[in-house]
């Protein structure tokens, strides 16, 4: 039967393009007339009939093969787009790596060579350098003996010769505000004024007339409105000023006149402010102090293996009078404060222990940290966010997690110290 051979090559010639939809009606139209064939042929015409059903048969599996297979390329395809996408775009962000990265070298080439340039038109003559070494020397021996002499000023102005000896008894007055907070008296003497100041962020201080009223609350306190926020639990009120660390600032000390709360002055700490001068009260980076000599600011500094630093200040025009770099390391401490000069460091455990202090650094030299034992505080675990010490009454007034309580501290000369007291 030659017609129905060529009509068999042509649907199979192009089976991509032929759709299901177009053989269902070629089949059933060839199923009725092979019926109606089967009736009135002979049997060779029957054997073509049924080898063209099976023909038709196989051309509708390959149909459906074909179709499975192009929607499998299809989404190979489209996955094997996404993968080359995304690879595309990685070494985008690589290339634009490279580039900045030899743009801040060649940068770089172009600085150094440009400071050996300097450094060739600023050598000496050989005959100059002994003459400058002489130069440095001397240099290096005035300021060492200007250093002795602001250490003298400070011994002999005040003659302050007193080393702590331990901590003692454990008044628990209160407990209001926040959990981390710091209240003190103006260490000023004459003066009883309790303030409170609530929080690690606020702008907000109340005034108490003495400690007592704080702890009865018998009378309103004076609400004093500061200028900016303060930051951190690091301040302190000295001489009827309030000096603390401005919020969002890194390194800047705000003076205010409490009777008003306006601005008097600002001070910026050099190398201040990128480290939190205690690893578990990690948000004060600058701690205010004061002692028997004025005023201090202790801080970490990180290119000083993150170790402890006090800078005495001048409380009038917030001038920096001098720096001491100690061995007292900022991690694992709570809080600091001072005594005649003396800094004492007290440790803790991140979820709060008996305190104790492990670190102390005078700036006067009589004591050393190493040949001093621990001192613990009162048995009791406790986590301070802040302490200070008032060098007339001889406290440490100190902020337990929201609970305002007060330490009686033991005090001795100096020389007469051998170790200190242990509870």
């Amino acid at each position: 039967m030659p017609g129905i051979s060529a009509s068999h090559t042509a649907v199979v010639s192009e089976p991509s393009r032929m759709s299901f939809g177009l053989v269902v009606p070629i089949i059933l139209l060839s199923l009725t007339w092979s019926e109606s064939v089967r009736g009135q042929s002979s049997p060779q015409e029957s054997f073509m009939v049924q080898y063209f059903e099976r023909r038709m048969t196989h051309l509708e599996e390959r149909l459906n093969q074909c179709e499975a297979n192009a929607a499998t390329m299809t989404q190979r395809f489209y996955d094997l787009t996404s993968e080359f996408r995304g690879q595309l775009s990685a070494l985008t962000a690589v290339k634009s790596e490279v580039r900045t990265q030899l743009e801040s070298m060649s940068s770089r080439v172009d600085r150094v060579e440009g400071e050996l340039e300097y450094l060739e038109n600023k050598i000496p003559a050989p005959q100059n350098i002994e003459i400058e070494e002489a130069l440095l020397e001397q240099q290096v021996m005035d300021a060492e003996l200007e250093q002795l002499k602001k250490k003298a000023k400070l011994k002999l102005n005040n003659d302050c010769n007193t080393a702590l000896s331990a901590v003692k008894s454990l008044k628990i007055v209160k407990k209001l505000g926040d959990t981390h907070g710091s209240w003190f008296k103006d260490p000023t003497p004459g003066s009883s004024k309790v303030y409170f100041l609530s929080g690690l962020r606020n702008d907000t201080v109340l005034e108490y007339v003495s400690v007592k009223s704080f702890t009865e609350g018998s009378t309103s306190p004076k609400v004093v409105k500061l200028p900016s926020h303060w930051q951190g639990t690091g301040h302190v009120v000295y001489k009827g000023f309030l000096y603390y660390h401005k919020a969002d600032t890194p390194n800047q000390i705000v003076k205010v006149r409490l009777p008003n709360g306006t601005h008097a002055d600002t001070m910026l700490l050099p190398g201040a402010g990128r480290l939190p001068a205690y690893s578990l009260n990690p948000n004060t980076y600058l701690d205010m102090a004061v002692d028997e000599l004025g005023l201090w600011i202790i801080h970490a500094d990180p290119e000083y293996a993150g170790n402890l630093v006090i800078t005495k200040l001048d409380p009038d025009s917030l001038a920096l009078e001098h720096t001491w770099d100690t061995l007292c390391r900022s991690r694992g401490a709570e809080e600091a404060f001072l005594i005649c000069g003396t800094l004492y460091v007290v440790y803790n455990t991140r979820y709060g222990g008996r305190s104790s202090v492990q670190c102390l650094y005078d700036i006067h030299d009589t004591i050393h940290s190493e040949e001093s034992p621990v001192l613990f505080f009162p048995k009791r675990y406790t986590s301070h966010t802040s302490l200070y010490y008032h060098p007339q009454d001889k406290q440490l007034y100190a902020w337990d997690d929201g609970y305002q309580t007060i330490y009686k501290v033991e005090t001795q000369r100096k020389e007469d110290q051998v170790s200190f007291g242990t509870e």
